[in-house]
């Protein structure tokens, strides 16, 4: 018997469905990109698409957003993927949106580049021409992300409204766009994070250490456990120790929380996220937690 997955729907449906969609994409899209950051979510992406695709090289070429703040071997692990693959890797650089003018550095304790990411991917889409453009992000994640279609339309300011979105019925999906137009495709769109970790577990697919309980320096604030790292100061009173800790998402290292885990395995993992009741962006995403509707304002501004 099939595992069941989100919402109802086996593992195989869901890969089923998202092999579609890509598909669908290649089919109506001139230039599509695939986000490709090295977390789980963008390394199932790109599970399928070689699954959608073969015996066929992917058709489309990968594509980060680096803010420079990210974690060494997420990084690590990307180029790794890419190298082995042979494919097409475009980084767009959050620095070099800070050196031209494009975006201010924020300053203060809780600085992120994390919102200035927009920017950079708007530029990136804008300079390579690209018209869709595959994404992670998964409904289960956050409530702005629940409302996002599968086919997310972006203006030509590739911003997004959630009041314009288009009706898919029966998965018919509307691929029609003017020139500087875009749409963003999220396939997973109907997984959840335990889906991720049992797709990861049975196609038994290689992911960065960071996502296994592995010993790190962190700290506390806000609620959550941050790693030491050369771009943040700590705060005054701030006790830096070290613990057992792993990621359950992983982004820029000063926004991104780790969480106490003795999980070595992806068994383990998956195992634990069965168990949890908080969402993966919920517990360990301090960008998340500046305001009720942080998500929907940075994805009206262009956000992936």
């Amino acid at each position: 018997m099939a595992d069941e997955g989100g919402y109802g729907m086996s593992i195989e449906v869901l890969e089923a469905e998202a092999i579609h969609i890509m598909r669908e994409v290649a089919a109506e899209f001139q230039r599509p990109v695939l986000l490709f950051s090295g977390g789980k979510d963008s390394i199932v992406l790109l599970r399928l698409a070689q699954k959608a695709f073969r015996p066929a090289p992917i058709p489309f070429p990968l594509m980060h957003v680096d803010t420079g703040h990210n974690f060494p071997e997420v990084l690590q692990y990307r180029d790794k993927r890419v190298a082995e693959l042979g494919l097409r890797l475009i980084v767009a650089s959050v620095q070099d949106s800070i050196d031209t003018g494009r975006v201010a550095e924020e300053t203060g304790p809780r600085a992120s580049r994390n919102r200035l990411q927009t920017t950079t991917l708007l530029d990136a889409i804008d300079k390579n021409g690209f018209d869709a453009a595959f994404g992670g992000a998964r409904r289960d994640e956050e409530k702005a992300r629940a409302k996002e279609r599968i086919f997310s339309f972006r203006d030509e300011f590739g911003q997004w409204d959630p009041k314009i979105q288009r009706p898919e019925l029966w998965n018919l999906f509307n691929a029609r766009i003017r020139n500087g137009e875009h749409i963003r495709v999220f396939p997973l769109s109907n997984w959840t994070e335990l889906d991720v970790w049992r797709y990861i577990d049975r196609d038994e697919i290689e992911v960065p250490s960071i996502y296994f309980a592995h010993r790190r320096r962190v700290f506390a604030r806000d609620g959550m456990l941050l790693a030491e790292n050369p771009y943040q100061p700590t705060g005054a009173g701030a006790e830096v120790y070290e613990a057992t800790v792993r990621y359950r998402t992983v982004g820029d290292m000063t926004c991104t929380g780790a969480v106490l885990s003795g999980a070595r395995t992806v068994t383990d993992i998956v195992k634990e996220v069965a168990s949890t009741r908080i969402t993966e962006r919920g517990a360990t995403r301090a960008d998340d937690r500046v305001s009720d509707a942080a998500m929907e304002d940075r994805k009206r501004e262009g956000y992936f």
